[in-house]
């Protein structure tokens, strides 16, 4: 295990290659976070169950997971994270982007991923951007029966409360602040991505899918609505 020196915000990095675990240590360091590295899937749950039953325990700010582990898929390890109510956000090193991987990881749980090998600016931009401060974390978006709760990152529809990853929050959110505006793929990357994809990507597609089967109850009308060539909108009509 290795601990570097800030004790404000740390990462916990679960990575088996120790070369590979250093240098991710390295950057979190260099950028100014406290990092926290085990090498296997059993040490990195039991670290985040302490936490969560001990307060002088400090919670991971992040996780970072390396889907490949010894012994335990790193997405088992996402399941099992959210399933003893972790909620911290979860990135997961993987080594080829393609859009069934992309799924498997919101299947299990997993926030994003960024691929091997990285570039440590483009980390570090990611982990920022998951790490940054909630501006009025009393405040409520409301669309209907739709309803955003900023502070709690959780949707309420027709009283039914819903669980979301990050991105699926900050998706969510940024259609729900533009309701009935039609948003085009390239203002969507951009606001809730924050970064630019290096080729084709249908990462928001894969989005857009679990926030329709998590909000969109069977037989209603649709309320993310898919305006072709174009973009997306919100809107009840």
């Amino acid at each position: 295990m290795i601990a570097t020196h800030n004790p404000a915000v740390f990462v916990l990095v679960i990575e088996p290659d120790e070369t590979l675990a250093n240098q991710l240590a390295f950057d979190l360091q260099e950028a100014g976070y406290d990092a926290i590295v085990t090498h296997d899937a059993a040490n990195g749950l039991k670290y985040c169950s302490d936490a969560s039953r001990n307060q002088s325990h400090r919670q991971p700010a992040l996780i970072v997971v390396d889907r490949m582990l010894v012994g335990e898929s790193g997405l088992s390890l996402c399941k099992n994270l959210r399933n003893i109510g972790n909620r911290s956000p979860i990135l997961v090193l993987m080594a080829r982007d393609t859009v069934d991987d992309r799924i498997a990881c919101l299947d299990a749980g997993a926030d994003d991923y960024i691929l091997k090998p990285y570039r440590s600016e483009d980390l570090l931009r990611l982990i920022r951007l998951y790490l940054k401060p909630d501006i009025d974390t009393a405040e409520q978006l409301r669309f209907g029966d739709l309803i955003l709760d900023i502070g709690t990152r959780r949707a309420f529809y027709n009283s039914k409360a819903i669980d979301l990853t990050m991105k699926e929050f900050e998706l969510l959110k940024f259609l729900m602040e533009h309701s009935r505006e039609v948003l085009t793929r390239e203002q969507i990357l951009e606001n809730v991505w924050g970064y630019d994809f290096t080729g084709e990507s249908n990462v928001i597609e894969v989005y857009i899918r679990y926030l329709r089967l998590k909000i969109e109850e069977e037989g209603q009308k649709r309320l993310i609505q898919t305006i072709r060539g174009v973009g997306y909108v919100l809107r009840d009509s």
